[in-house]
């Protein structure tokens, strides 16, 4: 269990020099090079460059070392190591990969490879269980103190870095900015939730042992029977819970039309499932 356990922290770490790599090739190939923005602190690196050329890797550093230390408490013990080792290696790869060039000159190409390089690398970092300092700590803080959600403290503090470099950019280059933001944010997601999402499945039914057993012979699939009533009949129900993939949606259905069509069923998405037929918790 302990080599295990040291095994998955390699591969943890590597993740984050991986990302940590990629996000700051996207940064020097794609970014710089096109006089695009960012979110974040990123964003506000690239916008001291162009204003007074200080080197990015420095003031990257600089400024999340100082987020990192304000803001440790909120991040926990893993999470905060994880960070400064985003936080140190990315520094690195901004200052080893600067000099690199990629001949391509048409903005909105850049835009979507730019997002998809960057994307893969913030994916792989909070796929882990890092962050990559910056508006992770500050959204956090907000969370704590002021109450934001955390996804729209995260939004906010991006898209006032994005529109603030709209009077160095451009608006046509911040336009482009968002459209490599959107990019990234698929990517990232695609990355974090993996190729296959799941989707976690409610069913009210006056047939729930019928629909039970189809979903098992026909999907494979496990099926959780809770219990409930009819807030207004006060009824007791039978209510079915299954987890399937996106693929075995239109599977379930048919069979939920051919037996019983007057089902209530609601259908979320589910970012991570472990257990049998999925993925291994202990991996």
């Amino acid at each position: 269990m302990i080599l295990s356990d040291s095994n998955n922290r390699f591969l943890e770490i590597m993740a984050l020099i991986i990302g940590s790599f990629l996000f700051a090739l996207g940064i020097n190939l794609f970014v710089i090079p096109q006089h695009f923005g960012e979110g974040g602190v990123t964003g506000v690196t690239i916008i001291l460059f162009y204003l007074f050329q200080w080197e990015p890797w420095l003031t990257s550093l600089v400024i999340n070392a100082f987020l990192v230390i304000i803001g440790y408490r909120f991040l926990g013990k893993i999470t905060t190591i994880y960070t400064v080792i985003v936080v140190a290696f990315l520094s690195i790869f901004l200052h080893v990969t600067k000099t690199w060039d990629i001949a391509s000159h048409e903005p909105t190409v850049n835009a979507i490879f730019g997002g998809v390089i960057i994307g893969l690398g913030i994916g792989l970092i909070v796929r882990v269980g890092g962050t990559s300092a910056g508006t992770g700590i500050l959204a956090k803080i907000a969370n704590k103190y002021l109450s934001w959600n955390i996804s729209y403290a995260l939004l906010f503090f991006d898209l006032i870095v994005v529109f603030a470099s709209l009077f160095i950019i451009g608006f046509e280059k911040m336009m482009l900015t968002i459209l490599m933001l959107f990019v990234a944010t698929k990517v990232m997601d695609f990355v974090v939730e993996g190729l296959n999402p799941k989707k976690a499945i409610t069913i009210v039914s006056l047939k729930q042992d019928e629909l039970a057993e189809q979903i098992s012979i026909e999907l494979n699939r496990g099926v959780t029977v809770l219990t409930g009533y009819g807030y207004y009949t006060k009824e007791p129900k039978e209510i079915l819970y299954t987890v399937i993939t996106k693929q075995e949606v239109p599977a379930l259905k048919k069979i939920i039309r051919k037996t019983d069509k007057d089902a209530f069923v609601t259908i979320h998405d589910a970012r991570d499932v472990f257990g049998e037929g999925f993925v291994d918790i202990s991996k």
